[in-house]
């Protein structure tokens, strides 16, 4: 028997590439092609046995246009319908053929009138067998945007999957592009355009969801489908794209600018203006390799700002989002900034997108009362650190650090994730603490730290403190700390210094006890000009013969070096 299908489908592919060989021969001489139900026949044939031929759909789909041209509407409409039900059959055999989704939504769409309940009836079968089946999904997002299906009715059919199986992840994630945002002014009529929703949620409709996902998670507090939709609802919204600083020096003529996301300044339109006067300037980032970056610097030409008994006006356009920002340089001041901080755009504060703090207060409470009964339980642990974030970073940061210890102990395998995780809040607790005390000073001594992020936010910082963490590097992004006079790195384990680069205001590292082995590993430090004091004791670089010559000559500039 497999001899003879295989013999069979051998010789109806020598008829479809004999047809298509006639008909590449009538293109080329100006005849006119043979597209006809044979070939349909025979290509059906094929792709009974193996629907996963892209080429033989490509083909049908020629066949099925030129009919379109020669046939009633009737009859197009009962060959298309056969055409569904001939995909049907396709699907059966292999339920994740891409070709055979892609050949049904195309046939869908060219059907006078198509039958939308069936095509649904259709999904909710195939995700019956397999609720993880994103062809199907993806196919079913289709229909609905075409058909109009109202989001309410595909709620209730998430409602009916996430029901017969919480840890249906494919349910809660579709479930998320259907709910409202939060501009709407009417939670309890939902719109008919699902799929053009925003990530937001309106807080009626939160409610309903934070029950909905706490009976799941109080059911399987393992399953982690419903707890990431539900970190999902209690996610940061996007920060609003904009020029968040200015910075301006005499020194150098320098502007730097930063922005809210990371960009590429020479392709989304910025246009410098001093007094009126557009400038013509080249934009670079803070190192070489940060193509998109939050932050871009440019060198005015010599004497544009220079003489402190002059004032200037700068203005930063970013045509692309139809967006300025102003910043004067008095009279006597060398340098000027206009910024927005952390503090007043709640940056860190809102990890979590809820704004009542008394419905935040209540998941908190829910999450304590399941982390009793589930005491290991590392969804449960994070969520809550996510939650007292939410409510007050610096109120919690005690409880933050003790949870996030129990999560290292009952998590061990991802003991680096929350590592790193724990880093990023405590630096961004520090630049609260920095702000609201409006100083240039950062430290962050003590604080096991094992990565840095939210470096653009330290723009204006002269004197940093990393001394007796776990570092092993400081990362391009360094590069723009723009303004740093001071750097204390003592007793990490620092093997490079990439960010350490064109830092113009440098004047002192400090880098004792780390691991700089050799001395291109310092040759970076040679684009910091004003660089006079250099501390590399307890370094394995202070065993290397004649070290002290050898640096005097990479770095000239260096008038206190400690080995």
């Amino acid at each position: 028997c497999d001899s003879l299908l295989v013999t069979a489908i051998t010789a109806a592919t020598e008829k479809v590439k004999t047809k298509r060989r006639e008909n590449r021969f009538r293109n080329r001489n100006g005849l006119k092609s043979v597209l006809d139900e044979e070939v349909l026949l025979l290509t059906q044939q094929l792709l009974s046995s193996n629907p996963d031929f892209a080429t033989l759909w490509n083909y049908r789909r020629e066949i099925l246009l030129h009919l379109e041209t020669v046939r009633s509407e009737d009859e197009i409409q009962r060959l298309y319908e056969e055409e569904l039900s001939f995909l049907e059959a396709c699907l059966k055999v292999n339920p994740k053929s891409y070709g055979s989704w892609h050949h049904r939504g195309w046939v869908s769409t060219r059907l006078p009138r198509p039958d939308w309940a069936r095509e649904l009836s259709l999904c909710e079968r195939c995700l019956s067998l397999d609720d993880r089946n994103f062809h199907c999904w993806d196919y079913r997002r289709m229909v609905v945007r075409v058909s109009g299906v109202p989001v309410d009715q595909e709620l209730q059919f998430t409602d009916r999957l996430i029901g017969s199986n919480f840890s249906n992840y494919s349910s809660w994630h579709y479930r998320s592009t259907l709910l409202e945002p939060p501009t709407s002014s009417a939670c309890s009529s939902p719109s008919t355009s699902p799929q053009t929703h925003s990530h937001r949620v309106c807080e009626e409709q939160l409610l309903k969801e934070y029950e909905l996902v706490q009976n799941a998670f109080f059911t399987d507090p393992n399953d982690q489908s419903a707890w990431f939709y539900y970190r999902w609802l209690l996610g940061r919204a996007e920060r609003e794209e904009m020029i968040s600083c200015v910075y301006v020096s005499r020194e150098g003529e320098r502007v730097v600018v930063a922005f809210s996301r990371p960009v590429n300044a020479l392709s989304v339109g910025l246009l410098l203006v001093v007094d009126g006067q557009p400038q013509q300037v080249n934009w670079r980032s803070a190192h070489p390799r940060l193509r998109h970056s939050p932050m871009w610097i440019c060198d005015l030409p010599p004497g544009t700002i220079s003489d402190t008994s002059n004032e200037h006006n700068l203005t930063v356009h970013w045509t692309e989002r139809h967006t300025h920002r102003d910043c004067a340089l008095y009279t006597g001041r060398s340098e000027s900034w206009c910024r927005d901080s952390a503090t007043d755009l709640e940056l860190f504060r809102s990890e979590l997108s809820v704004e009542k703090s008394s419905v935040l207060q209540s998941e908190l409470q829910s999450c304590t009362q399941l982390l009793e009964l589930e005491p290991q339980n590392k969804w449960c642990l994070l969520t809550i650190i996510l939650l007292m974030r939410a409510l007050d970073p610096l109120g919690y940061e005690k409880e933050t650090l003790a949870y996030f210890q129990t999560l290292k102990e009952v998590d061990s395998m991802r003991t680096s994730y929350y590592s790193d995780l724990c880093s990023k809040f405590m630096i961004e607790n520090t630049i609260l603490k920095m702000e609201y005390a409006e100083v240039r000073v950062f430290s962050l001594c003590e604080k096991n730290l094992s990565t840095l992020c939210h470096l653009d936010q330290l723009l204006l910082v002269t004197h940093i403190n990393l001394s007796s963490n776990q570092l092993l590097g400081l990362p391009p992004q360094f590069a723009m700390l723009q303004c740093l006079e001071v750097l204390q790195a003592d007793d990490n384990a620092i093997e490079n210094l990439e960010g350490v680069y064109h830092l113009s205001k440098l004047e002192e590292v400090s880098l004792r006890n780390n691991n700089i082995t050799q001395l291109s590993d310092l040759k970076i430090l040679t684009t910091c000009p004003r660089l006079a004091r250099l501390d590399l004791r307890g370094n394995p670089i202070t065993q290397i013969a004649n070290i002290q010559s050898q640096l005097a000559e990479l770095l000239p500039s260096i008038t206190e070096l400690l080995l």
